[in-house]
């Protein structure tokens, strides 16, 4: 499962604009790779209330990764684009990261591009993410 913070800044301590929620799956065999089911939740600033929802194949190991948005609400009704992963910070002791999102949407408000941070933190209730 993830329920992680976005944060404005690569800083774990900025401040929090939303929630990056949903879950993933091992997606392949031969390589590290995973399915996201994910939503940027947006609980501050312009975008509180809307939400981003990416489905897409995230193959862990390659610098930066490339999802599609197959949806959202809110002012992101209706929309369409894709994010690009990159993993900024990774601890493999403890499983935890910093991965930047830069989002490219479309929708039928207006388009533009958001950069978001989700602060990966493993935790010993096992709620943490391992990338």
């Amino acid at each position: 499962m993830i329920d992680d913070a976005l944060t404005e800044k690569q800083d774990p301590k900025s401040k929090i604009i939303g929630r990056a929620q949903g879950f993933y799956s091992v997606a392949a065999q031969q390589e590290i790779a995973l399915i996201m089911v994910m939503n940027f939740v947006f609980v501050e600033g312009k975008y509180k209330g809307s939400s981003i929802s990416i489905l897409g194949r995230n193959p862990v190991m390659n610098d930066v990764r490339e999802m599609p948005i197959v949806g959202g609400t809110g002012l992101f009704r209706f929309a369409r684009g894709y994010v690009l992963a990159h993993t900024v910070w990774f601890d493999a002791n403890t499983g935890d990261a910093i991965v930047e999102y830069n989002v490219y949407v479309s929708h039928d408000r207006n388009q533009g591009l958001l950069k978001l941070r989700q602060n990966l933190k493993e935790s010993s209730k096992g709620n943490g993410k391992r990338l």
